[in-house]
């Protein structure tokens, strides 16, 4: 036994020698059923000798270890030590450990064959175990799933089970055959030593393990996208790819890059050159197709700024950029500590040409200029920029009198728009230039002086934000006014105002009642440039009035005297009756202010109503006055140009006026009849002819005057129909007679060719009325309007008339045509071919 043990142990050795020489690990049952004997000897004895005479002479270069289990505690699963570590060169310290065992516990060949494995590190290396075992599984409830763990998770990992002595044992024998087949290694059985070294000797035999089947291939493609879409990454992608063993590729450029890669895990970088960028993502490539998209960070956009390096407050300078040019993208400027809308200060798009023309803020002091994308307000470049203070003199004289002009030497960047304005002393915003003038008229300017006397301050105004460059003081002095006129005068009149004053252009004198406030000051009013002294027109209405000097600038009333106004009288002699729309005979007294005038309105009437007519007494002292064309009760007014106002009235009472008219109850259409009538043959009266029912100038489509006399010659309207003759007094168009007349078709008859060819002459026969202009017309069926003839003769130029026929064939029609309203009473069709 001892020798049968020895010869089999050694051929193990020399076989794995000889082949790739995994490390091995021998895993002894140390379990108390290795008391049992073969052949009269201790199981466990046996072993003991056969391993030591086996490692007496063991390779020297051969890795091997130890595990032992159930040797050192009764009933504990846990029982299992890697007494000696896989290592080269550990023979000797082996063989006196298997000398040391004393079987004593269970049988958990399991987790030994589990230890083992570890040992080796069966994850990263080829490893084997060979275990003999004489017994059944007492710890792990499934060796089979465990065999298939290992067998799984490892490199290259077999173990080969011998049952000895196991006799008829079906569970054990299950136990050792599943650990065998899971991990690809042999189950033996011996239960005698001859059967024994069989079993070892072809263990250590054992072919290599069947070749691993080719791995599947998936086809892979690698895509290099911009994150939250699917928009590919521009420019050269480089991709470097590893598997969890090896490098598979490196700097292969693609996008995308189609690979076939074996079924596992991978590591893919990306490298995009124009990003500048390196992104990386794990991923396992399964089944037929593969498709593994690596997404980059949107790429910011970026702009670059040119300008110089300082520049004077309020200057114009040119910024030159480089960037995306989006719509609305704008150059904006700001101080360097701004924030928010501070950052664009001044700006000028970027659609306004490269390079733009960028304002400088008033403020001195380091700025940035930014090149800002529109969208988000997002800034994309920037340059700095310090900002020089500009510079400005003022000299002038100390003072002047209020509203004068003086001249106002200056210096300064004389930007667009600069101003020197004059305010008063310690005052703010707007009210420090209560009066201006423009730099941009040179030096000096010329300044109006305030109308309030006090202290000032003369400024260089940058125009940009109003910003103060240079001040100094000013004093304003007073200024003085005289005026004289009578005490007394008559309303509505026009008196000499004698005066005194500075006569600053556009003062002026005005005259206000003498508890007026604001523009009730002047309601009439004369400039002083018209000399002293002048005219100046009283107001209409009597009572106690001031009449003012103004400066015209702020309204400043520089001198007062009272006046008062006395009432002016007028008279109206006038029939107390007459009939609407006729001309009366008025006499008046009155001023006969410039544009007074005579009017008559109803006598309840207001406003502008009160003079439905009226004629100006300047046409002399006997007027003809028009009267109004409806009856009733009105008003005769002498009013006064000024205001409107009335001065005297008288009542008149309008009678109606009557009209006849006398024509025939019918009429062909498009004919001239007789129409008598009777009436008040006011001027520009007329008799009109006009639809039932109709309104406004519908009421008279042909009309005749009663100027030309009695009867009248009235054109009669070319459409058929119920038509009302009036009488109309020209004045509003008032009816105020009718009678009716009904309008009859009148028949027309065409006689002409049914072919003709294009562009010859026809002749076509006709009956009809004969009017004035009345024609003979061809046209494109279906036609309207002008197109209805083109061509066509005159029905005064004889029967037949003679058409030259149009040069396009096709199908026409020829018409009569009343020439009133072009009315077609008559047709026939013909084809031009």
């Amino acid at each position: 036994m001892r020798r049968l043990f020895a010869l089999s142990l050694t051929m193990f050795a020399t076989v794995a020698s000889a082949q790739t020489q995994p490390n091995t690990v021998l895993v002894m049952d140390g379990s108390g059923s290795m008391w049992g004997q073969v052949d009269g000897v201790a199981k466990i004895t046996i072993a003991q000798d056969v391993v030591g005479d086996l490692l007496s002479d063991f390779p020297e270069d051969q890795g091997l270890g130890l595990t032992v289990y159930g040797h050192r505690e009764r009933g504990e699963c846990t029982d299992i030590e890697t007494v000696v570590a896989p290592a080269v060169g550990t023979a000797a310290q082996i063989t006196a450990a298997v000398n040391g065992i004393k079987p004593l516990g269970k049988t958990p060949m399991t987790d030994a064959v589990i230890a083992a494995a570890q040992a080796l590190r069966y994850t990263e290396e080829k490893a084997t175990v060979i275990l003999v075992s004489d017994g059944v599984e007492t710890c792990n409830p499934d060796p089979c799933a465990a065999a298939r763990l290992l067998e799984e998770a490892g490199i290259d990992f077999t173990a080969h089970v011998i049952g000895f002595d196991v006799g008829s044992d079906s569970e054990a024998l299950a136990q050792m055959q599943c650990i065998a087949d899971e991990t690809g290694g042999q189950f033996l059985t011996a239960d005698t030593a001859d059967q024994l070294t069989a079993a070892l000797t072809q263990v250590a035999a054992a072919p290599e393990p069947k070749p691993k089947p080719e791995p599947v291939l998936v086809q892979t493609a690698l895509t290099a996208v911009i994150e939250g879409g699917e928009a590919l990454v521009t420019g050269p992608v480089l991709w470097g790819l590893a598997s969890n063993t090896e490098t598979v590729l490196s700097d292969a450029e693609g996008n995308p890059l189609d690979l076939q890669l074996p079924e596992g895990s991978y590591t893919a970088t990306a490298y995009s050159v124009t990003l500048e960028t390196e992104m990386t993502r794990q991923f396992v490539a399964i089944g037929e197709t593969a498709a593994v998209q690596i997404a980059f960070p949107e790429p910011q956009e970026t702009a670059r700024v040119l300008a110089p390096a300082e520049a004077v407050a309020g200057s114009l300078i040119q910024v030159g950029w480089d960037g995306p040019n989006e719509a609305e993208d704008y150059i904006g400027i700001g101080a360097a500590d701004a924030e928010g809308a501070n950052l664009w200060r001044n700006w000028s798009h970027t659609s306004s040409g490269n390079p733009v023309d960028l304002l400088v803020p008033p403020t001195p002091g380091p700025h940035v200029i930014t090149y800002f994308k529109r969208d988000g307000r997002e800034p994309l470049g920037q340059t700095e920029i310090m900002v020089t203070p500009a510079m400005a003199t003022l000299q002038t004289i100390d003072s002047a009198p209020a509203g004068s002009k003086i001249k106002v030497n200056w210096t300064g960047p004389n930007y667009d728009e600069d101003y020197i304005g004059i305010g008063k002393a310690g005052s703010d915003g707007a009210n420090q230039w209560q009066k201006w003038a423009y730099v941009r008229d040179g030096s000096p300017v010329t300044l109006t002086i305030p109308s309030e006397p006090g202290d000032y301050t003369i400024t260089y105004f940058m125009r940009q934000e109003r910003t103060a460059l240079a001040t100094i003081a000013f004093t304003v002095t007073d200024v003085t006014a005289d005026i004289i006129a009578p005490a007394e005068a008559v309303a509505g009149s026009t008196i000499e105002i004698g005066w005194t004053g500075p006569n600053y252009d556009e003062d002026y004198v005005g005259i206000g009642r003498a508890d007026a406030k604001g523009a009730a000051q002047w309601q009439n009013w004369a400039y002083t440039r018209d000399g002293s002294p002048l005219d100046l027109e009283m107001p209409a209405e009597p009572g106690d009035y001031l009449i003012t000097y103004f400066q015209r600038q702020d309204r400043t009333p520089l001198a007062s005297v009272p006046i008062t106004l006395t009432a002016v009288s007028a008279s109206i002699t006038a029939p107390t009756e007459a009939s609407v729309g006729s001309s009366i005979k008025v006499a008046w007294t009155g001023p006969n202010y410039a544009e007074d005038y005579i009017g008559i309105g109803r006598a309840d009437a207001n406003g502008a109503a009160k003079w439905e007519n009226w004629v100006y007494t300047r046409d002399g002292s006997l007027l003809d006055l028009v009267m109004p064309v409806e009856p009733g009760d009105y008003l005769i007014t002498y009013f006064q140009r000024q205001d409107r106002t009335p001065l005297t009235s008288v009542p008149i009472s309008l009678k109606p006026v009557e009209a006849s008219l006398q024509a025939p109850a019918n009429a062909p259409a498009g004919s001239t009849i007789d129409v008598a009538w009777t009436g008040p043959n006011y001027d520009e009266d007329y008799l009109g002819i006009g639809r039932v029912g109709a309104n406004g100038a519908n009421q008279w489509e042909n009309w005749a005057y009663t100027r030309d006399g009695a009867p009248a010659k009235l054109l009669i309207p070319a459409t058929p129909g119920d038509y009302v003759i009036r009488y109309f007094v020209r004045q509003d168009r008032s009816a105020i007679a009718e009678t009716a007349i009904t309008v009859a078709p009148v028949d027309a008859t065409l006689i002409a060719p049914a072919t003709a060819a294009p562009g010859v002459t026809v002749q076509i026969g006709w009956t009809g009325p004969d009017y004035a202009e009345d024609y003979i017309g061809i046209g494109p069926t279906g036609a309207t309007g002008a197109a209805q003839w083109q061509g066509w003769a005159y029905t005064r130029s004889g029967n037949p008339a003679t058409i030259t026929l149009p040069d396009t064939p096709g199908d026409y029609v020829v018409q009569y045509f009343i020439r009133q309203d072009r009315e077609s009473i008559a047709s026939a069709t013909i084809k031009i071919e």
